[in-house]
């Protein structure tokens, strides 16, 4: 199996973008990552492209092909893959990405990500992203996303590994660095007495626990690591791009305080990465909602059972604290949550911070990033590792 690197990556903006389709949105995140990567198309094998529901939010399906002819890339015949993950579909199609450079099959691949969701009514998209649990004995029954994550909360608090201050500090640390992010959606400092008064959703989870709707895409361009230089001087290498999976309804697991597919899919990044938790100096985590996140610490091992709340309280995960930082962009917490594109957004962070473009939120000598997505209540995870060069 060959090394693989990034070599390019490039973000549209996050938020209600009312003024730029879908195609528009992929098209720009390309655009800017071929750019990023002194790539002009023409070196491009093949497509991944991570988008969860296109064809609920827009109505429209076959997005591989959508992309791949506003591209350019279909006069070309490049062959173009969608991939549906729930949240962890750009994470998936990262994944699919570098096994396909890995392998040989292919020499320059785009992993792009993108997801429009303000075009439909709240209702009609909290309906859309409840799918992504378990449609006949979770959503079926009126479970919501917030809902299974406030069950989540709850247990956690009750068996004392966290606090509820603990849990809205996530939401704390998410704004402090989205205010250094010009693509993140909210760019204002927030505190944890505002989301503790805010008004509820499923207790203990109040408005501010949970990341917004949005529009946006990313990409990021691939290539064997001993090729980078052919194209730019600036690249990452992929370390790991590991999966795992769990059972789609929550109920059925044996542990509800953790996501057992995240602690295997870390397990295996690690070992296949040579390296150890602590190690890594910059990590992107799921925090759909606030409680994921101090999940997602302590089941990636980055801070033990029951210290991850602390963490985040005492700002131990900013970016300057000299610890692990976390979520530098803003997370979906605060740079954004458009579902299929959060994967590949991650790893655009880590890429920028290994690769010192990090501006205002740069992490110092980083030189080990993590980006873990996740689908459903962790029924689909991946755990990725990129290194310095």
């Amino acid at each position: 199996m060959r090394e693989v690197a990034v070599i390019g990556a490039g973000s549209t903006k996050f938020g209600e973008l009312w003024d730029k389709s879908f195609r528009a949105l992929g098209i720009e995140a390309g655009a800017k990552a071929l750019s990023d990567a002194n790539l002009g198309g023409r070196e491009v094998d093949a497509l991944y492209i991570g988008n969860m529901s296109a064809g609920r939010f827009i109505n429209q399906q076959h997005i591989d092909a959508l992309i791949a002819d506003y591209t350019g890339f279909a006069n070309k015949h490049v062959p173009a893959t969608r991939i549906e993950a729930g949240g962890a579909s750009g994470g998936v199609a990262f994944r699919q990405g570098v096994m396909a450079v890995a392998s040989g099959m292919h020499d320059v691949v785009v992993v792009g990500a993108a997801e429009k969701e303000t075009d439909m009514d709240d209702s009609s998209i909290s309906e859309v992203l409840s799918a992504t649990a378990d449609a006949e004995w979770e959503a079926g029954m009126g479970l919501t996303m917030p809902s299974l994550y406030a069950m989540l909360g709850r247990r956690m608090v009750h068996e004392g590994l966290c606090t509820r201050e603990e849990i809205a500090a996530c939401a704390v640390n998410s704004h402090h660095h989205g205010t250094k992010n010009p693509d993140a959606q909210f760019r204002s400092e927030i505190t944890v007495d505002t989301i503790l008064k805010a008004e509820p959703v499923a207790e203990p989870l109040t408005v501010f626990d949970g990341a917004p709707i949005s529009d946006g895409a990313c990409a990021v361009i691939l290539c064997p690591l001993d090729k980078a230089k052919e194209y730019t001087d600036t690249y990452a290498k992929v370390s790991a791009a590991e999966q795992a999976s769990d059972t789609l309804a929550m109920f059925q697991r044996r542990s509800s305080i953790t996501f057992e597919a995240t602690k295997v899919a870390a397990r295996r990044a690690y070992e296949t990465a040579g390296i150890n938790p602590s190690d890594i100096d910059v990590a992107e985590v799921h925090d759909e909602q606030t409680v994921g996140g101090i999940m997602a610490l302590q089941d990636l091992g980055l801070y033990p059972v029951g210290k991850a709340g602390r963490a985040f309280l005492d700002g131990d995960t900013y970016f300057d604290a000299g610890r692990i930082a976390v979520n530098t962009d803003g997370g979906l917490k605060a740079k954004g949550y458009p579902i299929g594109a959060t994967g590949v957004s991650q790893i655009v962070e880590i890429f920028k911070q290994l690769t010192n473009q990090a501006e205002d939120r740069q992490v110092k000598d980083a030189r080990y990033g993590l980006a873990q997505s996740v689908g459903g209540t962790g029924s689909a995870v991946t755990v990725s590792i990129l290194e310095a060069i």
